[in-house]
């Protein structure tokens, strides 16, 4: 854990619990309303969080927002088209340089997780009250501490393979669902000097974000994908004149022999 609170910003799409009344009664503070206090209730002090959505000025993640955020969370569902490619390139930006990236569930399909996978990132899908088992297969990963194996989820969305995504650095957790479908349910990756956590359990029409364990995992994912380094700085092409690493000399990243090619 960072010496210093880790900085959340909690994006929510925001449009389910603004129309839709079933939404709207299982979380009336929206989505990320309900992310953003289990990572509090979880973390407390060491954390400050804050949220975004898609309906605010530049989807709330202006540069000012970015540059003061540690780790992001996003979940988005019906309006993945709406977001910005000007704000994608911004927040994958951010992620190359360190920030961490937390996607749920259907962010899947988000612009930013497709980006950073590569892939179509599509998956099988059925919504007809599965119970859920998200089964820990990494148990001494930080994401996993205190997690119970497994978390048991009484009702939610079947996703299930195949999962088009590229093969995780790291796989923490797969879920089964009583149809017999399984599903790559907790994925981690780095990409440039960010992490990156991926978790499927939480469908906007089922409770899931009012789990306790479910907020357990993303409260650990923000812990394990909060950088390390203070400064962020996004991987560059630079050329070295020979023999700068014996001199002792400091060459900073503005100097003309750095040129990038």
């Amino acid at each position: 854990m960072s010496a210093s609170p880790i900085r959340v910003t909690v994006w929510g799409e925001n449009v389910h619990e603004s129309r839709d009344a079933s939404v709207k009664e299982i979380y009336p503070d929206g989505m990320h309303g309900a992310i953003a206090n289990g990572i509090s209730a979880n973390l407390g002090d060491n954390v400050v969080v804050r949220t975004a959505t898609l309906q605010e000025p530049e989807h709330g993640l202006t540069e000012e927002v970015l540059a003061e955020t540690d780790v992001l969370t996003w979940w988005g569902h019906a309006a993945h088209g709406e977001v910005s490619d000007e704000v994608v390139d911004r927040v994958q930006e951010a992620v190359l340089g360190g920030m961490g990236l937390i996607v749920l569930h259907s962010g899947h399909f988000s612009k930013i997780f497709r980006r950073l996978m590569g892939t179509t990132c599509s998956l099988d899908w059925r919504s007809d009250n599965d119970r859920e088992l998200v089964w820990t297969v990494a148990p001494d990963h930080p994401i996993a501490v205190g997690v119970p194996n497994p978390i048991i989820i009484p009702a939610q969305e079947m996703y299930g393979e195949y999962f088009d995504i590229p093969q995780p650095d790291e796989l923490v957790f797969i879920s089964s669902f009583s149809g017999g479908e399984v599903f790559r349910s907790g994925c981690a990756y780095r990409r440039g000097r960010g992490r990156l956590f991926y978790f499927s359990p939480g469908d906007q029409e089922y409770p899931v974000y009012h789990h306790p364990d479910v907020l357990r995992v993303i409260a650990n994912a923000v812990g394990w994908a909060a950088p390390t380094g203070a400064e962020r700085v996004t991987p560059f092409v630079s050329r070295r004149p020979t023999g700068w690493y014996e001199s002792g000399e400091t060459v900073s990243a503005t100097d003309p022999r750095l040129a990038q090619s």
